[in-house]
C-alpha cells in the first residue's frame, strides 16, 4: 500500500509544484504543500518560547492576556483566550460579545472600537495579542497604537505583506510566508494552541476537571501540574 505522503510527494515536482494528473488530488498536494511551507518553512520556536513566558510574567503578576481580532482572526482569538483561561489557567479576554462590538462600533465607529475596548478595559501590566492575516485592518493598526500609548506588551500575528503596519508595531511578531487567508489564519491558530500546550507541558489532557474535583477560579499566575 502506498503511504499517504508518499501519495503526496508523488503530485509535486522536485520545486514543490504540482505534476500533471487528477485536478482535485493535484490541487490539494499543491494546498498542503502551502501548509508545509507556512508551518515549517521558518523555525518560530525561539518565539513561541517567548511568547510562552511572556504569558507566564503577565499572568503571575495578576495581570491578564487580551486577544482580538476580525472574522476568522476572532473566532482564532476566542478559542485561543478560552483555552489559555480554562486549561492553562492564564486569565484571558477576547471582546468577542456582540453587544460589545456593536455599541463601542456604533459609537466610536469601527475602526476605533478595539482602541476604545482597550482602553476601557485594558489594565497596567496586560499582555495584548492581534491577529489579523494582511495586517493592515485599521481597527487593529488603532489598537496597537493604543496598546504602545499605554505601556502594554503587545504581540502580532500577521501573513501576507512580511512590511505589514501591524507587525512593525509589536514587540513579539508572527509572520505567515502566505498570501491564502486560510493558510495564514489557521497557522496562527496552530502556533497560538501550541503557546497553550507549552504552558500546560502537555498535548493531551482531561477536556474537564474530575467530578470529584470541586471547580475553582484559577489562581493568578498558577498553571496546572500535569
Amino acid at each position: 500500500m502506498t503511504k499517504p505522503i508518499a501519495k503526496v510527494e508523488s503530485l509535486l515536482g522536485d520545486a514543490g509544484e504540482p505534476v500533471p494528473g487528477d485536478g482535485d488530488a493535484q490541487f490539494l498536494a499543491q494546498y498542503f504543500e502551502r501548509y508545509r511551507r507556512a508551518l515549517f518553512g521558518a523555525d518560530v520556536t525561539a518565539q513561541l518560547i517567548e511568547l510562552k513566558e511572556r504569558i507566564r510574567t503577565a499572568s503571575q503578576a495578576g495581570n491578564k492576556i487580551i486577544i482580538a481580532g476580525n472574522g476568522g482572526s476572532a473566532a482564532i482569538a476566542a478559542h485561543g483566550a478560552t483555552d489559555l483561561s480554562k486549561n492553562a489557567k492564564v486569565r484571558s479576554v477576547s471582546f468577542n460579545e456582540a453587544s460589545l462590538i456593536t455599541c463601542l462600533a456604533n459609537d466610536f465607529g469601527y475602526d476605533r472600537w478595539l482602541e476604545a475596548a482597550l482602553e476601557m478595559y485594558a489594565d497596567a501590566g496586560d499582555l495584548v495579542i492581534l491577529i489579523s492575516s494582511s495586517g493592515k485592518s485599521p481597527n487593529m493598526v488603532r489598537a496597537a497604537d493604543c496598546a504602545k500609548r499605554k505601556g502594554l506588551s503587545l504581540v502580532t500575528f500577521t501573513g501576507f505583506d512580511s512590511g505589514n503596519p501591524l507587525k512593525s508595531r509589536g514587540e513579539l511578531n508572527f509572520w505567515v510566508d502566505s498570501r491564502a487567508y486560510n493558510i495564514v489564519e489557521n497557522t496562527h491558530q496552530i502556533w497560538l494552541l501550541a503557546v497553550c500546550d507549552l504552558l500546560i507541558g502537555a498535548a493531551e489532557y482531561p477536556a474537564a476537571p474530575r467530578t470529584d474535583t470541586a471547580l475553582a477560579p484559577p489562581t493568578p499566575g498558577a498553571l496546572p501540574t500535569v
